[in-house]
This record gives structure tokens, C-alpha cells and sequence, in this order.
């Protein structure tokens, strides 16, 4: 079986794939929908998806200006967690990660979730204090935590340095065993087959050009594909969800910056758990061909550029090779930036707007991508039900002018 299989796989690649089947449909839009979602990264094919699964709704569009998984979620380095400080943001990860845990089972779609663990490293006193706080946080509300000695961390990363003269001495870590890492693509082309399969249209290459108003109400968006009418419109578009958002008229409080990321050439297997850094705005992993993920932090201006300041990059290089010293001599191969758009109190924005039949899920930041599942399964409750779920009703948009913000810059300061 397995080498019919082989040479199956190998006449399809002779014959340019003609044979296989799609795995989406690729529908002209029709005149209305019940509801348009914009942006057809993994936030909004996940909405469309628990839109048709959960709550029965099948005529629905996600309309993408690019090409499926080419916008932020083909930009990022796949790092899942759930271990935020504050209950409102710890329960709603934590709800995204039960999700992941199920994920590939349910869309019948291998989304590569690899539960490696995820360390966050203490390099002072502070860093010590507050990663116990955050600890003991996490176990309160039920989330896996565990505190590591430098000796223990040197067990589980035999190639960090914990020299007490080190640049960034390693004081402590925090550890959660089911974090990990997944695919990028797999997650969005599994979200995608698995909506089209219940007829959501997926249309790629549809910019939306404008916001369609009547008497206080969105009736549809404008594209380059011509005029989609719909009863609800939701915007998921990442790090342009506040222009989108502008064309509605609705000024959002979010701030879009460049992101950025590199892998080094491909190496055996020596790190297999994710470590990051808040203090030095770095952290690492090794994909499973073998390269050095690194991330660094957010970019101090504002701005669209997918490839960001060069000294961005310097700065996480220096610090990962301060912690990882025998990695210097490693080769970079690429590099790459995204764009993510953070709230002040850098927690997301899902739920109604001011805009009757207008539904928004931005401001996630550097934590975008662990918080997929979690992220469409509240926001296609709220637009089903045109109320928040209990899991996103302390994200909306009403907190910024009641004062009631969810400062989680300590547990998500750093990209991811």
C-alpha cells in the first residue's frame, strides 16, 4: 500500500497535479449573503466556519483581497499559549487552546500542533516575582503553569547558557507543557476546506473597497469584484482592520506596526520547546525541518511595511546569541515581517460596533495566531446571536470609554 502510494503521489506531481481535487471551491460572489466576512486569514475562515458549524448559517462569504493564508497568518512563527495573567484573558486562550488540542480530529486535517511546551524566561528579581504571579495565576483558573529553577531550564535546554555573568542571567522560567507550536497554512487551509465543505463562498482576490450604509445600518461592503449586500458584515482583517473599519466611518483605538521574524538554515534537532523572552524581546524554536524560528518584538513606529527596521532584527540576533552561544555561527536564510494591530492595553477588540449589522475582532497584536479557534468560535456566537459571548463580552469596544481594560502587556509584551 504504501508503495502504490508513493507511486501514485509521484504521477500526480508528473502530471501537474491535474487530477487532484480542490480543496475549496472558487465561486463568482453572489448578490447577497446573510453574512460577508472581510478577511481570509485564520481568524475569519475559523468565524465562517463556526458560523456554519455551530449556529447553521451557510450563506455566508469570506472575501480575501490576496489569496488564502497570504496575509498575516502565512507571517507569523506559530507559537501557542494560554498562559495570560488575567482571568478575562487567561479564559479566553485557554478556550482557543482546548480547540487546538482538537483541532486536527475535527476539520479531519493534520494542523501539525505540536505541544513542545513553552518556556518564559526570568533574567531579574522582577522577572522572577512576577513570572511566580503569573503563575500561580494560571493554576487558579485552571491552566497548567509550572515554575523552573536555572538548573531546571538547563535540563529541558541543554544549549542555554544559565552563567550567572551572562548578559541576560537566567534567573527562573515559567513552563507550560501543552503550549507549543502548529503550521501556519495547515491551520487556514483546514479551516478553509472545512467551511467551503458546509457551503460558505470563499472569494479570493475581492478587495473591499467601501463600507455600504443605510439609516445607521451596514447593508454590505464594495470590492473589486463588484457590490456584496449583506445583513451582517464582519471585519477580520489584522493589521487593517482599522482601515477597514475608517470606511465605516468607525475610528478604532488600535495602532498597526511591523513584526518581524527569521529562521536560520536548517540544523539536527537540539531545541524541542519554544523559549522566549520578554525582557530581551526575542524568543526561539526549532521548526520540525530543522530551523531556528526567531521573533522579535514589535517595531517602535507605526506603519504597513512587511519588512520592518533592520535594527529590530540586531537587536534579537544579539540577544538570542547571548542565550544560545553556540548558535552564532548558525547562517540566517530568511527574513520576513507582518503587521499586527495592538490595543493600549494590548488585548483584542471582538464584538459589536456602534454600527448596527457591523462586527469587529482586531487588536490581538503579537497574539494573533495561538488565539485562532478561540477567536472565530466567540465571534461567530456574537454575530449569530448579535451579543458577545461571556468569553469576549470583556473585549468589546465599550471598555475603552468605561475604563475597564485588561492590561496584559507583562504575559504578551514580547511577539507572542
Amino acid at each position: 500500500m504504501q508503495r502504490f502510494s508513493a507511486l501514485r503521489l509521484l504521477g500526480h506531481g508528473l502530471t501537474g497535479h491535474k487530477h487532484w481535487r480542490q480543496s475549496w471551491r472558487h465561486p463568482e460572489p453572489k448578490r447577497e449573503y446573510d453574512v460577508v466576512i472581510v478577511g481570509g486569514g485564520g481568524h475569519g475562515l475559523a468565524t465562517a466556519y463556526y458560523l456554519a458549524r455551530e449556529h447553521g448559517m451557510t450563506n455566508i462569504a469570506v472575501v480575501e483581497k490576496g489569496w488564502i493564508g497570504g496575509g498575516n497568518t502565512g507571517r507569523n512563527t506559530t507559537i501557542v499559549r494560554s498562559n495570560y495573567l488575567w482571568d478575562e484573558a487567561a479564559h479566553l486562550y485557554e478556550k482557543s487552546l482546548k480547540l487546538w488540542e482538537g483541532l486536527s480530529h475535527e476539520l479531519n486535517f493534520n494542523v501539525m500542533f505540536s505541544q513542545r511546551g513553552v518556556m518564559n524566561l526570568a533574567h531579574s528579581l522582577q522577572d522572577v516575582r512576577d513570572a511566580e504571579r503569573r503563575a500561580n495565576a494560571n493554576v487558579l483558573n485552571g491552566i497548567d503553569s509550572e515554575i523552573l529553577t536555572p538548573e531546571q531550564i538547563r535540563q529541558k535546554v541543554p544549549l542555554i547558557s544559565i552563567s550567572p555573568t551572562a548578559r541576560y542571567p537566567v534567573l527562573g522560567a515559567t513552563f507550560q507543557p501543552r503550549g507549543g507550536v502548529a503550521r501556519h497554512d495547515a491551520i487556514t487551509w483546514g479551516y478553509a476546506r472545512a467551511a467551503d465543505a458546509l457551503g460558505v463562498d470563499i472569494i479570493q482576490n475581492c478587495e473591499v473597497t467601501g463600507v455600504l450604509k443605510e439609516s445607521g445600518h451596514v447593508v454590505g461592503v464594495e470590492t473589486t469584484r463588484g457590490v456584496i449586500r449583506a445583513r451582517k458584515v464582519g471585519v477580520v482583517a489584522a493589521g487593517h482592520s482599522s482601515v477597514i473599519a475608517q470606511m465605516a466611518g468607525l475610528r478604532l483605538p488600535i495602532e498597526s506596526h511591523p513584526l518581524q521574524a527569521f529562521v536560520s538554515e536548517p540544523c539536527k534537532p537540539a531545541l524541542d520547546t519554544v523559549v522566549m523572552s520578554n525582557a530581551v524581546h526575542a524568543y526561539i524554536s526549532q521548526s520540525d525541518k530543522g530551523e531556528f524560528v526567531v521573533g522579535a518584538g514589535i517595531d517602535g513606529y507605526n506603519g504597513y511595511s512587511q519588512s520592518g527596521g533592520y535594527n529590530v532584527i540586531e537587536g534579537a540576533v544579539a540577544a538570542i546569541v547571548e542565550l544560545f552561544p553556540t548558535l552564532s555561527r548558525i547562517r540566517l536564510m530568511r527574513q520576513w515581517g507582518g503587521i499586527v494591530d495592538v490595543a493600549p492595553d494590548a488585548c483584542p477588540i471582538i464584538g459589536l460596533t456602534p454600527l448596527k449589522g457591523l462586527y469587529i475582532n482586531c487588536g490581538w497584536g503579537t497574539g494573533g495566531f495561538k488565539s485562532t479557534p478561540g477567536s472565530g468560535w466567540v465571534l461567530a456566537h456574537t454575530i449569530a446571536h448579535n451579543r458577545p459571548h461571556e468569553l469576549n463580552l470583556p473585549f468589546t469596544l465599550e471598555r475603552f470609554s468605561s475604563g475597564a481594560l485588561i492590561d496584559e502587556h507583562g504575559a504578551a509584551g514580547v511577539a507572542h
